[in-house]
This record gives C-alpha cells, sequence and structure tokens, in this order.
C-alpha cells in the first residue's frame, strides 16, 4: 500500500494544504508546533475517521471555522483509492456530513463506491486487514507510542500481537463456540426437564379414564333432550289456544277503539264548526274598523293637500311636484356649493398671502443676520491671516535647523535613507557569518564531548577502538584547538555587531531628520496655498454682506404688497358667505314641501292598503263559511259509522275467548320453568362432555409433544458434543499458529534488533509462547526490556515494531500489500549514536521492500538520508501552517532550511 496525495481544508492548522508522497523514505520536517504531526493524522484520519481521534471532531476544525474537508489518495494491491471526508459545524455541534470511498481505476465489476462513516471504516478494516488500533500498533508509531508495546501489560500485549498475527479472530470464534456450548447446555437442561414434566402429566391423564367417562355422559344427555322434546310439544298447543283467543279479543278492541274513534271525530267536528262561525264574526269586526281608518286618513289628506301648492291628491299630481322641488333643490344647491367654494378659496389665498408676506419678512431679518455674520467672519479671517505669515516663516527656521544636524553626519542631507539600507546589508551578512560559526561551534562541542565520555571508557574518540596504540589519540587536541579559535572568531563578529547596531541607530536618526523636513516642506507649502485661498475669501464675504441688506430691504416692501392683496381677497370671502347663507334659507323651504308630499303619498298609500284589506278579509269570511258546510256533511256520515260499530259486538264470543287465554297462560307459566331447568341439565352435562373431550384433546397433544421434545433432546445432545468439539479445536489452533508465528518473530526481532545494536553488550531476544520479551546480555544474564536505557528500549521498541510489520508482510493467509511504515519523532529519545543506528534500520526495511516510509523529525541526520524532504512552516500572523515538498535536496540545502 502507499499514500499517494493528502489534501487538507481547514483541517486543524492547514488553511489549504494539497501534498504529493511519493515511494522510498520521506520526511516531514519543520520547527516544533508547526504541524508536522497534524499532516499524518489527516492520512489517518481519512481512513478510519472518528476511531482515529484522540480528541473530538470539534478539535480537528481549524479555529474560527465551522467546516473541514479531508481528502486522501492511496493505492493498495493494484487498485486506486479516493476518500473524501467532510465536516461541518450546525448548531455549535460539528458531525460527517459526507464520507465517500471510491475506486478510482475501477469500471464495471472492478467499480467501488462506499458511501457512510461506519461503512467506510468497515470497508477500509477488511482492505487492510487491521481496525484503527491495530494500525497503530504495527504501522504507525505515534509520538510518544514508541515505547507503547514495551510498557503495555502482557495481556495487553498479547491482545496486541495476536490481533495483528490475526489470530484474535480464532479466539472471537473460541469465544463464540464457548458461548454457543453454555447457550446448548442451557437450553438442553431446560429440555429434559420440560420432558420430565411432561410425561409425569402423561400419566395423570391417562389415570382419569377419560373415555368411559364420556360414555355415561352421552347417555345422560339423550334422555334430557327427550324429555324436553315432550315438554315443547304440549308448550307449542297451548300457545295456540292463546294465540287464537288473543285475536277474538283483539278484534273486539279494534272495534271498541274504532267506535271510541269515531266519538272523537264528532266531537272535534263539533268543536271546529263552532270555533269557525266565532272566527267568522272576528272578521267581520275587522272589516268595520278598517272601513273607519280609511275615513281618518281621507281626512288627513286632505289637510296636506292644503300645505302643498297642488289641488288634487293623485299620484301623478305629487310626482310631478316632487321632480320640480328636486330640480329647484339641484339648482339651490348647486348655487350654495359654489359660493361656499369661492369663499373659501379667497380665504385660503388671503392666509396664502399673510403667510408668504410672514416669510418674506422672515428672510428679510436672516438676510440682516448672515451680513452681519460675515461681517464678523471676514474681520476674523483677516486676524488669522496675520498669524498664519508667523507660522510659515517659524516652519523656514525650524528646516534650517534640522538640516544644521548634517554638518558632522557620516552622511550627507539627502542620503541618510541610502546610508541606512548599506549598514542594514551588512549587518545581516554579519549575522550569516555568525550563524555559520555557531553551528561549527556546536556540532565540534558535541562531537569533543562524545569523544571524552569514549575515552573516559577506555575507547578511541574517532574509531571507538581502545585507546591504545591507535594512531588518532592526538584528533582531540586539535578538535579542542579549533573549539577556541571559533570561540575566538565568535567574540569578534559579537564585538562587531555591537559597532554596526550603534552605526544603524545614528543612520536611522539621520533618516527621521529627513523624513521631518520632508514633512515640514510640505505643510508651509500647503499653508501658504491656505492663505491665498482665505485672502481671496475675506473679500467675497464682505462683499456678500452687503448684497444681503440689499435683499433684506426688497423683501420688506414685497411684504407690504402682500398684507394689501389679503385684505382685498377677506372682503370678497364675506361677500360670498352671505350669499351662501340665503341659498340655505331657500334649501330649507324646498325641503319642507318635499317633506309634506311625502307624508301626503304614505297616507295614500295606506288607503289603498286599507281597501285591499277589506278585500281580502270578504274573501276570507266566505272561505270558512264553505268550510263549515263540508264539516257538517262529515259529521252526520261519523255519527251513522258510531251506530254500525256499536250493533256489531257479540258478548258471549268475547267471554269464552277470555277463559281459553287464562288457562292457556297458566300452562305456560308452569311450562317455561320446567323446561328451563331440563335445558340448564342439558347445557351442564354437554359441558362435562366437552371437558372431558378437551382432557383426551390434550393427552393426545402431550403425547405428540413428548415424542417432538424427545427428540429435540436427542438433538441438542448431539450438538452440544459437536459445540465442544469446535472449541477445543480453535483453542489448540490459535495455540499452533501463535507458536509458529512466535517463532518466525522472534528470528526477525533479533535480526532487526543485531542490525541497529550490534554490540558486545547484548547477545539475543528471547519471545516466549506469551509474547513475554527478554533481553539476553553477552554473559548470559537475562534483563527485562524495561531495565534498558531510554534510547536503548525506543530501538529495542522499533525493532519490535518492524519485526511484526515483516511478519505480516511476509505472510498472513499469503504476502499482503502493506500500509506505509510511518514514524511520528522516532528520535525523541535517542542520542546521536541511536538516531545512525535508526538510520540504519529504516535503509534495511526499505532494502526489505517496504514501498513507503514516512517519518516526522528535525534530526538532520535522519532528514539527510530521506528520498524526499516535506516542509512544514507556520505563519506567525495567521497561525496557519503550509508545506512545500523539497524532492531530492542536498544535505547543504537541507542545512539551510534547518537554520531558516
Amino acid at each position: 500500500m502507499r499514500f499517494d496525495r493528502i489534501r487538507l481544508r481547514n483541517f486543524k492548522p492547514y488553511d489549504d494544504t494539497d501534498l504529493q508522497l511519493a515511494d522510498g523514505v520521506t520526511v516531514i520536517h519543520g520547527l516544533n508546533g508547526s504541524g508536522k504531526s497534524s499532516l499524518l493524522e489527516g492520512c489517518f484520519f481519512a481512513l478510519y475517521g472518528g476511531k482515529a481521534l484522540d480528541e473530538t471532531l470539534e478539535d480537528v476544525i481549524s479555529n474560527g471555522e465551522d467546516e473541514c474537508d479531508v481528502d486522501l489518495w492511496f493505492t493498495h494491491d493494484g487498485g486506486q483509492y479516493h476518500i473524501a471526508r467532510e465536516i461541518r459545524e450546525y448548531g455549535g455541534t460539528p458531525s460527517t456530513t459526507k464520507c465517500v470511498l471510491e475506486r478510482t481505476d475501477a469500471t464495471g465489476d472492478d467499480a467501488v463506491t462506499i458511501e457512510g462513516a461506519t461503512d467506510v471504516r468497515a470497508f477500509v478494516t477488511e482492505l487492510l486487514r487491521m481496525d484503527a488500533e491495530a494500525f497503530v500498533n504495527c504501522a504507525y508509531v505515534r509520538q510518544g507510542e514508541v515505547n507503547k508495546l514495551i510498557e503495555a501489560s502482557p495481556t495487553d500485549r498479547q491482545d496486541m500481537i495476536d490481533d495483528l498475527l490475526q489470530l484474535g479472530k480464532l479466539e472471537e470464534y473460541r469465544e463464540r463456540a464457548r458461548e454457543a456450548r453454555l447457550g446448548v447446555n442451557d437450553v438442553l437442561a431446560d429440555k429434559r426437564g420440560g420432558l420430565n414434566e411432561l410425561e409425569s402429566q402423561i400419566e395423570q391423564k391417562e389415570a382419569q379414564n377419560l373415555h368411559e367417562r364420556r360414555n355415561a355422559l352421552q347417555s345422560d344427555l339423550d334422555e334430557i333432550d327427550a324429555e324436553i322434546d315432550r315438554f315443547e310439544a304440549n308448550k307449542e298447543s297451548a300457545e295456540e289456544t292463546l294465540a287464537d283467543a288473543e285475536e277474538i279479543l283483539e278484534t273486539y278492541e279494534e272495534r271498541r277503539e274504532q267506535v271510541e274513534s269515531v266519538a272523537e271525530d264528532i266531537d272535534e267536528l263539533e268543536d271546529d264548526i263552532a270555533d269557525t262561525e266565532r272566527e267568522r264574526e272576528v272578521l267581520r269586526d275587522r272589516i268595520t274598523e278598517t272601513r273607519d281608518r280609511i275615513e281618518s286618513l281621507e281626512d288627513d289628506v286632505d289637510d296636506l293637500l292644503a300645505e302643498t301648492e297642488i289641488e288634487q291628491a293623485s299620484e301623478e299630481t305629487i310626482a310631478d311636484r316632487q321632480d320640480a322641488l328636486t330640480d329647484r333643490e339641484s339648482t339651490l344647491r348647486d348655487e350654495k356649493t359654489e359660493a361656499d367654494q369661492q369663499a373659501k378659496m379667497f380665504t385660503t389665498q388671503a392666509d396664502n398671502l399673510e403667510s408668504r408676506a410672514d416669510e418674506l419678512e422672515a428672510d428679510a431679518e436672516g438676510n440682516r443676520a448672515e451680513a452681519d455674520e460675515l461681517e464678523t467672519e471676514a474681520d476674523r479671517r483677516a486676524q488669522q491671516l496675520a498669524d498664519q505669515r508667523e507660522q510659515i516663516a517659524s516652519m523656514a527656521e525650524e528646516i534650517e535647523g534640522l538640516k544644521s544636524e548634517f554638518d558632522d553626519a557620516p552622511a550627507d542631507f539627502g542620503e541618510a535613507e541610502s546610508h541606512l539600507a548599506e549598514l542594514k546589508s551588512e549587518r545581516e551578512d554579519l549575522r550569516s557569518d555568525q550563524q555559520a560559526v555557531s553551528r561549527e561551534l556546536n556540532t565540534l562541542q558535541q562531537s569533543i564531548e562524545e569523544a571524552e565520555r569514549l575515552r573516559a571508557e577506555g575507547k578511541c574518540p574517532e574509531c571507538g577502538q581502545p585507546v591504545e596504540d591507535s594512531p588518532h589519540v592526538e584528533s582531540l587536541a586539535d578538535d579542542r584547538e579549533r573549539l577556541d579559535e571559533l570561540q575566538a572568531e565568535r567574540d569578534d563578529l559579537a564585538e562587531e555587531r555591537e559597532r554596526l547596531d550603534e552605526q544603524i541607530e545614528r543612520a536611522e536618526e539621520l533618516a527621521d531628520v529627513e523624513s521631518e523636513v520632508a514633512t515640514l516642506r510640505q505643510n508651509r507649502e500647503n499653508m501658504q496655498e491656505l492663505l491665498a485661498e482665505k485672502e481671496s475669501n475675506a473679500d467675497e464675504k464682505r462683499e456678500t454682506a452687503e448684497t444681503r441688506r440689499e435683499e433684506a430691504n426688497d423683501l420688506e416692501s414685497e411684504a407690504d404688497e402682500k398684507r394689501d392683496d389679503a385684505e382685498t381677497l377677506r372682503e370678497k370671502a364675506e361677500t360670498k358667505r352671505e350669499e351662501a347663507d340665503d341659498l340655505a334659507d331657500r334649501l330649507e323651504t324646498v325641503d319642507a314641501e318635499q317633506e309634506t308630499l311625502d307624508r301626503l303619498d304614505t297616507k295614500l298609500d295606506a288607503i289603498t292598503d286599507a281597501e285591499r284589506e277589506i278585500d281580502n278579509l270578504r274573501d276570507k269570511r266566505e272561505s270558512l263559511a264553505d268550510l263549515n258546510d263540508e264539516r257538517r256533511d262529515r259529521l252526520a256520515d261519523l255519527r251513522e259509522r258510531r251506530t254500525e260499530l256499536q250493533d256489531a259486538v257479540d258478548d258471549e264470543e268475547i267471554d269464552s275467548a277470555r277463559a281459553e287465554q287464562e288457562r292457556a297462560e297458566s300452562y305456560l307459566e308452569k311450562v317455561e320453568p320446567k323446561l328451563e331447568e331440563l335445558r340448564e341439565r342439558r347445557d351442564e352435562t354437554q359441558s362435562k362432555i366437552g371437558g372431558v373431550e378437551a382432557d383426551i384433546a390434550q393427552l393426545e397433544e402431550l403425547r405428540e409433544q413428548y415424542t417432538a421434545l424427545e427428540t429435540r433432546v436427542d438433538r441438542l445432545e448431539s450438538l452440544h458434543a459437536e459445540t465442544e468439539r469446535l472449541e477445543a479445536m480453535y483453542g489448540d489452533l490459535r495455540a499452533e499458529l501463535r507458536q509458529r508465528n512466535v517463532g518466525k518473530l522472534e528470528t526477525l526481532l533479533n535480526e532487526t534488533f543485531d542490525l541497529i545494536y550490534g554490540n558486545d553488550a547484548y547477545a539475543r531476544i528471547r519471545l516466549d509462547d506469551s509474547y513475554e520479551l527478554t533481553v539476553f546480555q553477552k554473559d548470559g544474564s537475562a534483563l527485562d526490556p524495561t531495565q534498558l536505557s531510554g534510547g536503548e528500549r525506543a530501538l529495542f521498541n522499533l525493532s519490535l515494531r518492524c519485526a511484526i510489520y515483516r511478519l505480516l508482510a511476509e505472510g498472513i493467509e499469503g504476502a499482503a500489500p502493506m500500509p506505509p511504515l510511518i514514524l511520528d519523532e522516532p528520535t525523541v529519545f535517542l542520542d546521536s549514536g541511536h538516531v545512525s543506528r535508526l538510520v540504519d534500520l529504516v535503509e534495511e526495511m526499505r532494502d526489505l521492500g517496504v514501498r513507503q516510509i514516512v517519518m516526522v523529525s528535525h534530526d538532520e541526520e535522519l532528514v539527510g538520508a530521506a528520498d524526499d524532504l516535506v516542509t512544514v512552516e507556520k505563519n506567525a500572523t495567521t497561525n496557519r501552517s503550509s508545506v512545500r515538498r523539497e524532492r531530492g535536496a542536498t544535505v547543504a540545502e537541507l542545512e539551510s532550511l534547518a537554520d531558516d
């Protein structure tokens, strides 16, 4: 597997970063806190999402942003893949809004598209054969976790390595088999108990002689049914006799009810005839009252007619007079409206003229006030002009005084800026010389310290061999002499730096003087221009003041004319108001006559309505007379029908029917309780038969259940034995595979450790079946890895990590494409000697076929061993990081980058 490209947007310190990665060894280089590790975390997060985080989603989004994108392109087992993750913050809570994995080189059946964070993580786990935890335990040595496997407890270390070697699945399968065995055992015990219970229930049912009990109950039921049939036949005969008697009595009742109904109809008709006659008398009285009302209305018409100018009261004459009055009213109303409008218009015009006169007078007063202000302002500006002329003269003297500071200066006036630039350039060159001397001095000091340590141990400082008879014993003295020279050179450069700093400070003061002179000259020119403008402006203000006084006089004259015109218009308005009042009186006369005509028309309508009412009352009275004649004919018919019904009743037949009814009702009262008793006995017997039959059916069902359960118990016993064998098989297989892998892993671990730490101190490393690690010294004594020094423990752990990595790559289910080997700050616990061995380890892993190794480090030796260099820089202003890839950089270039 190989990481091809990583793109980050708003991820931790990265604003928008896109980085291409290649085969070989890539070192990510930069200052502490610049964001080097965040690049690797971005790759890890792209693969496994939230499972790759030690923090929350909120922490991966850059400060001040509310969204984040991470894209990773990688190649695995010949396929090319792209994972895109998007995080968006809504309501203060971040969540993954997009997670898609695609195989970008596939078509047709090879195409792969996975959506959703959970599904993508599951696909990556299956594709790489490791989850997020296995990834960091094998391929990703995170910062500060270099000793994780050594410091882990034996149980945790065993679980970690078993999971990496895919043995954890066998333990998982063994646990599943064990759980299945225990589950089958629980079910088997439960079913055996059920089988015993069924056997007991069957024995109890068989002891009850259920079939004999059912036959006896059936005989009792047949006898009860025969007796019920006899009583029901007698009951049916009695019910027929009762029905015949009730029919005769019902016919008698119907005829009696008919006689009563006819009698009621006769009484009702007699009452209706009397009521109708009374209603006819009332109608006759209402006709008389209506005639009296008509006479009163005719008198009112004569009185109203006298108040009008018409001679006859008819609809036509009233309508003609109303039309004439309407026309007259319209004419008068139009004339009044016109008079009112003219009066209002004259008044408005007069008000407007007086308002305009007030405005003109106010404007005149304002012009005079403005003239006074203009003259005052002209006098004030004349005084300002005198003050500014004095300031201009003072500026000229100040300029000459500043220029005199250049009399004894190292630069002429006008050349201070260029002189300052030359001094700063000289100081930059001096700073570069200081940095070069400091780097050489630090390197030489470290070399001398290491040499003194080795010499104290009795070894040559250069070759590390015993110091006796070594040709290099005098090199340490040469290094100390060179160290003294460098320290003297460093002190000389420091003195030269102080001298330059003093000259630069003086040059900066001269440059400030030049800048101040330029500012004063510009201010003097600006004040001279303003002076000319203000002199012209003062004269203009005096001329404007004279003009404003003349305008004020003209405005007062115009205001007097406007007031005279307003008085004339008010007199015209009063004349029009008097004319409107006269027209209003004439309109009132017309309105009064119109009202009289309306009343007269109303009286005539009332007379017409009263005459129509008399005609209606007469018609209704005649209709009531006809109705009573019809009722009298109906009354005669009803009296004849009542006589016929009374003659049709037979008293002897009715008495006989009543006697039969009593006898039948008496028998039915007695037979019904008897039948109820027999039916209850029948129901009870049938219920008993049903209970016995249910017991018989239950017995058969219990026998069937027993047979089925007996068969299932046999199967469960067989399944229990099979799960026992399966559990033992998985345990034996895990132990066998672990032993095989332990032997291979121990061999690879010793090869790797010998490569990076081969010396006289340690002989070999032992790894037992429980992954317990022991280091043996040359003298045969055993050490726990935790007893090693910090650097040795770090190299030991890296050896174990690389050995596991090699074992996985060389075969679990055949060779597998492994992920990149990622080392985040692996030198944190290493001194310079151990770093060299780490470089050897990296070279060895590359030679063994590890396609891609990515390291985060600022160690120059690791940087020098890299095929590609990625430099990470952080902008101090925006606090955002950026990356720059330096392919194939030389050692000198890398040292320059480190100095920067």
